[in-house]
């Protein structure tokens, strides 16, 4: 009875994995035919996301008034809703700093995996951290040299690449769900 509830799950689960597999990897082959498009829809996207939380955490200010990070908490929030107000106001000026932290956490998580694959080299494997590393710093060092004419078109193609990726992870995770609940 028990392998009859699992199968079934499985059966049923793999069928919306392999439909999320296919709209992610349709919209990331739209977003690299389009990287524009792409950065101004992901802009417009987090410049709501913003507004969206520092709406919450304005009212969440004033629920908790008397609480001693009350004045925190508002400029907070009101920073973000601000943030999220010229984001969406203006997506392609705000793609500019956007551009620029992604360039930045590129460079930055480079040099941490190079530090880690260092501390690793004796390790089997450890030169795979490294090229990880050198990858992620060389990307960071790409877009900061390219902008501010990168920041038309990279979050975009990085939209791109990450939806297609997901798109296929998703796609061998449901087949992988199909076969299981086939056994």
């Amino acid at each position: 009875m028990a392998d009859q509830d699992v199968s079934g799950t499985f059966g049923r689960s793999w069928t919306w994995m392999a439909a999320l597999a296919v709209i992610c990897i349709i919209g990331g082959f739209l977003a690299l035919l389009n990287p524009f498009g792409a950065t101004i829809f992901a802009v417009t996207l987090a410049g709501w996301v913003f507004l969206i939380q520092g709406v919450i955490q304005i009212i969440h200010a004033f629920r908790v008034r008397d609480w001693p990070g009350f004045i925190w908490s508002l400029g907070l929030g009101v920073l973000s809703l601000l943030v999220g107000v010229i984001l969406v106001a203006d997506p392609l000026a705000g793609a500019i700093p956007l551009t620029l932290l992604v360039a930045v956490l590129f460079l930055a998580t480079g040099v941490a995996k190079i530090m880690f694959a260092l501390s690793l080299k004796p390790a089997s494997g450890w030169v795979w951290v490294l090229v990880s590393g050198l990858v992620s710093a060389a990307l960071g060092v790409l877009i900061l040299a390219g902008l501010p004419a990168s920041a038309t078109t990279i979050l975009g193609l990085l939209l791109g690449i990450e939806l297609v990726s997901n798109g296929v992870l998703f796609l061998f995770v449901a087949l992988g769900l199909r076969k299981l609940g086939h056994e």
